[in-house]
């Protein structure tokens, strides 16, 4: 029998309502938790008042998000319009999503602020599952603190998928409202944000709505969270500094050259003009050299000392003299530069010295270049060739005299690098019991990659069909070392682990600290934020990858390096 409360179909027994009723455009939403007694489970059951065809386009968006199939948004289950009697079962519009145990963001971030790993973490998965729901054209969406949990495999999931309505500008906004308040906190533990410059930048953007400024798109600020911040010196201006100066200097030594100023043609016979004297202090006579040697004394010029005028009727050109040129208008014939800069000209000077270096420097460099790969080339490959071709056979190499070691022999390798595994064993808590090929454990670091250790085949979705969070491989190291990185070799490209620590076996996925996340794809380098003791390696896998008949992945080979 139908739920007099909800109208909902008998298979859905309510349990208790949760949270506050939505008010949409459109009528009123209330969620439930439910028990779904067909399947045995828990579901979080959502219905529309009224129903018929007020509830249409939020069920619409709910058959879209029904093809999703991604750990950072409830799964949607089950659909329907209803039939708008809400005492006749089914008559209610209801979407049915998958039940998310866990503690709410709102609920953790009370007790204050999270820490940067774990901000980039939650905030960079759930912006990938909304990257997701995106790519299909749909905006999710109820991103509120009290929708957003944090599951207890260290996971993150959204409930109320989808909201009554939602786009995607809303959806980016509201990813950076939650990247503040995880760098906040909310409540009595709230502070003024604090944290990495680029997290703090990052959220600004997500939240401005300025177009210049805010965000493209969700699967951008996904990106930028799973970018390792990059920290390094802040560059220098003293480089910057001395080229504006000495820029400066000759901007400054090129405004004080005089201007140019129109020339003026001599009529023929006539003398340049006196240049002017420059003004003499009281007492002895100065030398010349103490004037300048580019100052004549006005009074020590006679008439006799000049040239007198060509006779008349005659050009000054009719015998091979010099012409006076062209002179300035009020100029002196004479180059007065007493208070010019010369460092310009010794500026320029060097300048076209570094650039005759460089034009000159560069081909002879390059040169320098091909000869040496060249007489390497010669050297190495050709004589080696050549040796072959002469004996016609392997050449006989002559065994090292006792207690000699060849000098062509590599050095060995430093000890400690990669630790020594001494045994493994399927971690599987969430499981139902089932093996999952433990026989095949040992494949997994016995040195060939080519041989696997394989997960069960699961149906239906990556996300080991609905059914548990993840599966791993713990290895045990026979004794607490220091621990700075796995590397995993693996055909499943695109799978997801986790890489947890721990200097006991424990029962419970909480007893393993993450150290480490990724995608798998061929080989993969897994390096710790900072190299942690420990005796337990756990090899957490957290989503599969199509393998044809099915969701599975495969670990070939896995070398844990220690920081030694």
């Amino acid at each position: 029998m139908a739920s007099t409360t909800t109208g909902l179909p008998d298979r859905y027994r309510p349990l208790d309502q949760i949270g506050p009723d939505e008010i949409t455009p459109t009528g009123v939403i209330q969620c439930w938790r439910a028990k779904d007694r067909v399947l045995n489970r828990d579901v979080a059951i959502r219905v529309h008042t009224p129903a018929g065809p007020a509830a249409h386009a939020w069920i619409t968006r709910a058959l879209t998000a029904g093809g999703l199939a991604t750990p950072a948004l409830a799964m949607v289950y089950d659909a329907s319009e209803g039939s708008g009697d809400p005492q006749a079962p089914g008559g209610a519009a209801y979407v049915v999503n998958e039940w998310i145990d866990g503690e709410t963001l709102a609920d953790r971030l009370r007790s204050g602020p999270m820490p940067e790993r774990e901000v980039r973490l939650t905030v960079r998965r759930l912006a990938e599952g909304v990257a997701e729901a995106h790519r299909v054209g749909l905006a999710v969406g109820g991103l509120t603190l009290d929708n957003v949990v944090l599951r207890p495999n260290g996971l993150v999931g959204l409930r109320a998928v989808p909201a009554a309505a939602g786009t995607v500008d809303g959806d980016i906004q509201a990813l950076g409202e939650l990247l503040e308040a995880c760098l906040t906190g909310v409540g009595p533990g709230a502070r003024g944000i604090s944290g990495p410059s680029d997290l703090i930048a990052l959220a600004r953007r997500a939240r401005s709505t300025e177009p210049g400024q805010r965000l493209s798109s969700v699967a951008a600020m996904a990106s930028l969270l799973a970018e390792r911040p990059r920290t390094g010196p802040t560059p220098t201006a003293g480089r910057g500094r001395e080229a504006d100066d000495d820029g400066g200097r000759r901007r400054w030594s090129r405004d004080r050259r005089p201007e140019a100023v129109a020339p003026v043609r001599l009529e023929p016979g006539t003398l340049p003009p006196v240049p002017p004297v420059r003004p003499v202090t009281q007492g002895p006579p100065l030398s010349g050299a103490a004037l300048g040697a580019d100052t004549v004394d006005a009074g020590s010029i006679g008439r006799s000392g000049l040239t007198p005028p060509p006779p008349a009727g005659r050009h000054p050109l009719d015998e091979g003299e010099e012409s006076f040129g062209v002179l300035p208008d009020g100029g002196t014939g004479y180059d007065d530069r007493s208070d010019v800069d010369f460092d310009d000209d010794r500026d320029d000077e060097d300048g076209a010295r570094r650039h005759k270096l460089v034009v000159v420097g560069l081909p002879l460099l390059a040169l320098a270049v091909v000869i040496a790969l060249a007489w390497w080339f010669g050297s190495s490959v050709l004589s080696v060739a050549g040796s072959v071709d002469d004996q016609g056979s392997t050449p006989s190499v002559s065994a090292p005299a006792d207690g000699s070691t060849g000098g062509s022999e590599e050095p060995a390798a430093e000890p400690g690098s990669v630790a020594a595994i001494t045994a493994a064993d399927v971690f599987d808590p969430f499981g139902d019991g089932e093996p999952e090929n433990t026989g095949q454990i040992p494949a997994s670091y016995d040195g060939d990659p080519a041989s696997t250790w394989s997960t069960l085949t699961y149906r239906g979705s990556p996300a080991f069909g609905n059914l548990k969070p993840g599966v791993g491989v713990l290895y045990d190291l026979g004794e607490a070392q220091q621990v700075s990185g796995v590397t995993l070799t693996s055909p499943s490209d695109g799978a997801t682990v986790e890489i947890r620590t721990g200097e006991a076996a424990g029962q419970a996925l909480e007893d393993f600290t993450p150290a480490a996340d990724g995608t798998l794809g061929g080989s993969t380098d897994l390096e710790f934020g900072e190299p942690v003791t420990a005796r337990y390696v756990l090899v957490w896998v957290t989503g599969l990858v199509n393998a044809g008949d099915g969701f599975a992945a495969e670990l070939g080979e896995v070398e844990i390096r220690t920081a030694g």
